[in-house]
């Protein structure tokens, strides 16, 4: 009997050990800062993923709270401006025709489920370690749209009226102030320290007006106004240390 113990003893030892090796440990919270570029999508760019020539400049700060190991909440603040210039760009040919410009503020608010899909295969998150992520939920921007159609030349458009009543219509419709979106996006966390991490990410931004440029009528209204931003950053993780458990490796 004492020899079948010592055995099963020592197996017991080692699956106890297995288990408690196969948590992931790290923390509840995480703030962030973030620097970066946005990039408006819509009518006055010819590119249908916007255009580098009109890109502008945005910051953004968040806080996380983490519910297990792959699963966390953000809430995000992003503050940056949005440009679009028809005369940016020589083809098609009646953009310096057109000459519509626009350019505004952003102020966005959001709330986003955030996932990391590998964050089970290593024991703790921290110096050397880089973990990617996954993002999406709802947000709601404020803006203040500049809109500018002084420079339109309506002589060479006379013979498609279809513009000229659209821009009628659009000059007398209100810009959104309040603007609702769906922001989606990807990123990489690098550790640093265990504490301090790098972050380089995507986010885009899903809309539902045609406005953002403050023309719809006169250019594409098919099409929904979105943007996005690249950005780079710094994440500090804090709180009591939690171990959530990772799936069993047999």
């Amino acid at each position: 009997m004492k020899a079948t113990f010592q055995p099963l003893s020592f197996v017991l030892m080692v699956l106890v050990a297995t288990e408690t090796n196969a948590q992931l440990r790290t923390s509840k919270y995480e703030v962030g800062a973030n620097i970066g570029t946005y990039i408006y999508q819509g009518d006055l760019t010819p590119n249908r993923f916007g255009s580098l020539k009109t890109m502008q400049p945005g910051l953004g700060l968040y806080g996380t709270r983490y519910l297990s190991s792959s699963w966390g909440i953000r809430a995000n603040l992003s503050f940056a401006r949005l440009k679009g210039d028809d005369a940016k760009y020589n083809t098609p040919a009646y953009r310096q025709q057109r000459n519509f410009n626009f350019r505004t503020p952003v102020l966005e608010l959001s709330a986003v489920a955030v996932w990391k899909p590998f964050a089970d295969n290593y024991v703790k998150e921290g110096k050397g370690t880089l973990s990617p992520y996954l993002f999406g939920g709802a947000g709601v921007s404020m803006l203040r749209v500049r809109r500018d159609a002084s420079a339109f030349n309506a002589a060479y458009f006379a013979e498609e009226p279809a513009v000229i009543t659209g821009l009628a219509t659009d000059l007398a419709r209100r810009t959104p102030r309040l603007l609702p979106v769906i922001p989606v996006g990807a990123g990489v966390q690098y550790g640093l320290t265990d504490q301090w991490f790098l972050h380089l990410e995507t986010t885009y931004r899903y809309s539902f007006s045609d406005y953002i440029d403050g023309f719809s009528r006169a250019a594409n209204p098919n099409r929904k106004d979105k943007y996005y931003n690249i950005s780079v950053g710094a994440t500090f993780k804090f709180g009591k240390s939690n171990s959530w458990k990772c799936p069993p490796v047999r």
